[in-house]
């Protein structure tokens, strides 16, 4: 009991720092352990459609052994590969992720609430229990001989990353890029990842034809900083030698500087953007900082950890931007914002853009070329 009158205490100081909507976060179980080292997240906290809950508890007793959060690897055999959407605020209606889960291990990714349908916590769960979809290249194949498949081009990392470290073990994105090649189907590709370079052959090829657009995500210019917010994505020098060399092949490259994060990296935003266009890239976007479901824990605990003077100023900031919460789901306004912040940061960008000669609008990509592969004899045998 007293050492629960003594977290009251800490939490009520806090509490009058932070601002009460930043501190209840502190009840949670919060890990701070060397063995969470190359991890984003703070905490594991139980996913929301379980039964059973986790509680960290202080009870003077040291634990036997220690948790370890080494990265598990899960085979997955997919039913189906392409995902649908008809969301209006993105430009394709069709995607593909080969993962699930993603080893980057950004705090303020959106896509953390996902791995809770897998009965996974959306803190270091999803940067230590990774899905791998082993048959994703097949069921391409299988979807696109579909004789009813009318093609469009399919985007690959917009939920997590195709490039994450696993990939250089399993190679799913080179066995799809090899079917959506063989099918001249256009493919556009988000990574934070220099690996894609790995995969400039193919990538060459599909430029050829006029099928292929990439983006590099570039959080911040900043070493330290970036291996804060992305411990195991690749450092931003890497990304931008990766953004070189693809430029350098004639592949049109675009300059992503996403999430804008008020009070921690939005001042970088023109120095990214020059740095992109330095490199080669052609395009640009920008999103603003959002924080869907559990990810608004996760991102305040890594804030509390990284930045404890900046928690109410930053949190602030990103309810302005959002209505008066910390995420606005609107079509239209979920990746903008709304309001005096988010209308600078539009201006800024804008601005940046026509002095460093970026462009917005995406590069059209080829569907005319697009042939139905010959389903394999694997594929045959389930018919």
């Amino acid at each position: 009991m007293a050492q629960v009158a003594a977290s009251g205490h800490i939490n009520e100081a806090r509490a009058r720092l932070f601002g009460t909507r930043d501190v209840d976060l502190l009840s949670r179980p919060i890990v701070e352990s060397d063995a969470l080292r190359g991890r984003g997240a703070r905490s594991n906290e139980s996913g929301r459609f379980e039964r059973l809950r986790r509680e960290f508890v202080e009870d003077g007793w040291e634990a036997d052994h220690e948790e370890t959060f080494e990265t598990r690897e899960h085979i997955e055999r997919a039913k189906s590969i392409i995902t649908r959407n008809v969301s209006p605020d993105i430009g394709f209606d069709r995607s593909i992720n080969p993962y699930r889960g993603c080893e980057h291990g950004c705090s303020y990714c959106y896509a953390r609430p996902s791995h809770a349908y897998l009965g996974h916590s959306a803190g270091v769960d999803f940067e230590r229990d990774i899905y791998i979809k082993v048959n994703a290249a097949e069921l391409l194949r299988a979807e696109l001989a579909n004789s009813r498949y009318k093609p469009k081009p399919i985007a690959i990392g917009t939920n997590t990353d195709p490039y994450q470290p696993l990939e250089r073990k399993y190679k799913l994105m080179r066995g799809i890029l090899k079917v959506l090649l063989d099918a001249r189907h256009p493919v556009m590709i988000t990574t934070k990842s220099a690996l894609i370079v790995r995969d400039l052959d193919l990538l060459t090829k599909l430029n050829k034809h006029g099928l292929v657009t990439v983006g590099l995500s570039v959080t911040s210019m900043d070493h330290k900083l970036s291996r804060f917010m992305e411990p195991r994505a690749s450092t931003p020098s890497r990304r931008l030698e990766a953004l070189r060399l693809l430029s350098e092949a004639g592949i049109p490259t675009r300059i992503m500087a996403s999430p804008m994060i008020p009070a921690v990296n939005d001042h970088e935003l023109e120095r990214i953007l020059d740095a992109g266009r330095a490199q080669g890239a052609s395009l640009a976007s920008m999103i603003v900082l959002r924080l869907p479901g559990e990810v608004r824990d996760i991102f305040r605990e890594w804030l509390l950890s990284n930045y404890p003077d900046k928690v109410k100023h930053v949190m602030n900031l990103v309810r302005d931007m959002r209505g008066g919460t910390e995420n606005d789901p609107r079509f239209g306004s979920r990746f903008s914002g709304e309001g005096p912040y988010a209308v600078m940061m539009q201006q800024r960008f804008d601005k940046a853009c026509a002095r460093y000669g970026l462009e917005h609008d995406s590069v059209p990509l080829r569907t005319d070329l697009f042939v139905h592969p010959q389903k394999d004899d694997a594929q045959l045998s389930l018919f």
